[in-house]
Parts: C-alpha cells; structure tokens; sequence
C-alpha cells in the first residue's frame, strides 16, 4: 500500500478540484503573458533598459525555477492543497508589489515574489490532478484541459491586458490579478488534502545550492554583455555557476533526503521527458519575450494590437491542447510530442523567414507554433509524471516544470543578447527565432531516439500503475 493517503477518498466532485487548479495555472500565466505586453510602456515609464526589462520577465522565471523542487517536495510532505493555497497568497502578494512598484528594482522584487508564489502552486497542482485522476490514460483529458489554460490565458490575459495597457496604464494588468487570486482561494477549501511523505525531509542545503547557482547563471546570461564576457565581474558569476552546480550535484548524491533524487534520472523516459521540456520553452518563452517588442517596435502595434495579433497561436493552443491527450491516447505520446515540436520549430523559422513581410504571413506563423504548443504541452506533462511512482508525484511535476523555467530563463536570457542594438533591427530577431526553433528540433530529435512506445502512455502503454491511494 502507498504511503499516499487522501483525507476523504471519496470524490464526487472531481471538476471542482479540476476547475481549481486550472484557474491557479490561468491565473499564473495570465499575469506572464500580459508582463511580455507591458515591456514597452514599463521601459518608458521607468527608464530601464533591455537588460532591466529581462529581468522583469527573469526574476519571475528565476524565482520559479530554483524553487520549483522544493514547492514540488512541500506539497508531498505538508499537504498538496496547503502548499498551493499558500503558493496563491504569495502570488497575490506579489502582483500588489508590482502594482505599486515605484522604480524598476521593486517591481523586480515584486516579480520575484510572484516566482516564489508560483512554485509553490504549480506542482502542487499537478499533483493533485495525478492523485484525483490516478489512471494516466483517464489523466490525459483532464491534463489537457489543464495545459489549455496556458493558452487560454494567452488569449484572455493579453487581450484584455493590452486594452488596461493602453487605456489605463501597465500597473493595472498586475492589480488585475488580485481578485482572480481570491476566488481561487475561495474554491481552495473544496480540494480534498493529500501528502506523501516517504520519510522525507526539506533538503536546504541543495535548496540553496540551486538557487545560488541558476541565480549566477542568469546574472551571467543577463549581464554579461553590459560588463564585458572577460570582466571580472562576467567570469566571477560563471564560476559561482559551475561551483555551486558541482557542489549541488555532490550533495544530491546523498541516499536521502535530498531535493532532487538523482536515481530519478536512471528512469531514461522521465531523464528525456525533462530535456524536451527544456527545448521546448527554450525557444517558446523567449519566443513570447521578443514577439511583443518586434510588433510594437517594427510594426508599430499598439500593445493591445500586438494582443491581438498574437491571437492564432493562443487560440491554436487552446484548440488543440483539449485533443491533445486523446490524440495521444490513440497514436502514443511520442508521436504526439514529436509533431508538436517539430511544428513549434518550423513555426519559429516560418517566423525568421517572414519578418519584415505582411502580417499575414506572421500570423501562419503564430498558428502553427501554438498547434505545436497545444500538442506537446499535455502529452510531455502526462508522461513524465507517469514515469514515477505515484508517491513522487509532486517530485515529478517539480522536476518537469523547473525544467520548463530554466529552459524558459536560458531562452529570454540567452536569445535577449540578440538584441543588443535598436529593437528594430530586423536581423537580430531573425537571429533569434532561428536559434529558438533549432531548440524545437533539437526537443523532436530527443523524442524520437529516447521516448519508446512502451514507456509513454498511449496505445501500447497506459502509465505506471497506482499502487493506491
């Protein structure tokens, strides 16, 4: 029997639990998407530079991706539900910072509380999905109304952020969040609470090490061409890096207790499941990074014309990810994956090809980078989960979704050096959106050669079995 136990085991009502934790994710991407919309008038408004503004899109994705473990890891030990109502509150707390930011600095301190927020909320979310729906197969319709949401917030948040942008100023689209938040507090104490504690513990030590050493790779990404690549100061952060990452490596090797069981990775479908994550939002986040500033400084958009022109792909995203786990289902996760990111990639050079021509042509190039999205979203989730036990559950999705981040860092960190110049110049973002769909195909290729039939839910497979619950 697993060491998994449910406070009440039965659950009539499992589309609340679901309608929760779609709006949590809703509620965590709406203020993403809309943040990439606001870039532009922040910069103005609080004379910061590209360098400034990628850390208002990083501290986000920084705080999130160090922290990611350790919020999947408190949800397994204090309770699922607990973590993730706490995980809102943070949040919430954060979007009110930002709202009042009065300089650059705070609303990146604001943004950060958002991150910590946010890790705490998002595994725990897949999580509880996983012990409601324990069943990969019977998982896949409700993981990807989950994974529709992400799109869906691409389409409620920038419409209606763009217009607050215009109309009443950037602060408003943080501010707007607040009330979203309370509601899913609200619907939080309808969530039945659930542990897994394994005789685990809070690893701190590793906790830290992570932080310390993705925070330094940032500073070295962000940074470095503001100080030079050979100052003291670049080569210092890149040895804080890569000595904090050892050190972090050599205490995870430890037999218990850890952050990160390093025997996870001797599972080949999760080791690869986790890799294509990291291609994928490699080129997606910075993708969503860059399009805002390239359809408001080259074309002149407006921020809510830009929204709007970033229609097609939210929309695609939101279509296709409802079919993406019974497509799976039917053809295997490792065709579905593959199609997605190799239409995410071609999407992006499709992008690279088109720029400087009619919006039209921009546009089939949206559409078929959020079919790609709406496919792997869903299908790349289910399996890594799958690969685990159901005791390391949260584990699992803080594995695969600090994967998403540090890709999704790397990506605004790495393809924002592209844009050293004036914004308007058309060959650094080509530059970017052809790096960004090798990632993509990068992602494709691992599927193919590391992702087997018989290890990913589908046809052949139905996922790990539950050992209870």
């Amino acid at each position: 029997m697993s060491s998994l136990t449910l406070s009440s085991r039965a659950d009539p009502a499992r589309s609340l639990v679901l309608v929760t934790m779609c709006l949590g994710v809703l509620v965590a991407q709406i203020d993403t998407s809309v943040v990439n919309l606001a870039l532009r008038r922040i910069s103005a408004d609080l004379a910061a530079d590209v360098s400034r503004l990628q850390w208002v899109v990083d501290a986000y994705n920084l705080a999130y991706a160090s922290l990611l473990l350790s919020g999947g890891v408190l949800a397994d030990l204090y309770g699922r539900r607990r973590i993730f109502a706490l995980g809102v509150a943070l949040f919430t707390l954060g979007s009110i910072i930002c709202g009042f930011a009065p300089d650059i600095h705070t609303l990146i301190a604001g943004r950060a509380v958002a991150g910590i927020g946010a890790a705490l909320e998002v595994p725990a979310t897949l999580a509880i999905l996983t012990v409601t729906w324990p069943d990969a197969r019977e998982r896949a319709l409700p993981l990807g109304i989950w994974a529709s949401c992400n799109g869906l917030a691409f389409i409620i948040g920038p419409t209606l952020g763009g217009a607050l942008v215009d109309h009443a100023g950037w602060r408003s689209i943080f501010l707007l969040i607040v009330p979203l938040c309370a509601l899913v507090l609200m619907l939080t104490r309808r969530v039945p609470e659930s542990v897994a504690p394994d005789g685990r513990r809070l690893d701190l030590t590793g906790q830290a090490l992570a932080i310390l050493s993705l925070g330094a790779l940032a500073f070295t990404a962000i940074e470095g061409p503001n100080w030079g690549w050979t100052a003291p100061s670049s080569l210092s952060a890149a040895a804080v890096c890569v000595v904090s990452a050892i050190c972090f490596l050599r205490v995870e090797a430890r037999p218990h207790g850890a952050l990160l069981p390093l025997g996870l990775f001797a599972e080949r479908t999760l080791s690869a499941a986790l890799a294509i994550t990291a291609c994928m939002t490699f080129g997606m986040y910075a993708m969503l990074f860059l399009t805002p500033l390239y359809l408001q400084s080259v074309h002149g958009a407006s921020a809510l014309r830009a929204a709007l022109e970033l229609l097609p792909m939210s929309v695609a995203f939101v279509v296709v990810a409802q079919l993406s786990g019974p497509l799976a289902n039917r053809f295997g996760a490792r065709t579905i994956i593959c199609a997605g990111m190799g239409a995410m990639g071609t999407g992006m050079l499709m992008f690279a090809v088109f720029l400087g021509s009619v919006l039209p042509a921009i546009e089939a190039a949206l559409l078929v980078i959020g079919i790609g999205l709406g496919l792997t979203t869903a299908p790349i989730q289910n399996v890594a989960v799958a690969s685990v036990p159901p005791e390391r559950a949260g584990t699992a999705s803080g594995l695969v979704n600090t994967a998403r981040m540090v890709g999704a860092t790397l990506g605004v960190a790495v393809l924002g050096l592209t844009l050293t110049g004036d914004p308007a110049a058309g060959a650094d973002f080509r530059l970017a959106y052809l790096t960004g769909g090798a990632a993509e195909w990068l992602g494709a290729a691992i599927a193919v050669v590391y992702l087997t039939a018989a290890s990913t839910p589908g046809p052949s497979a139905g996922g790990r079995p539950s050992s209870g619950s």
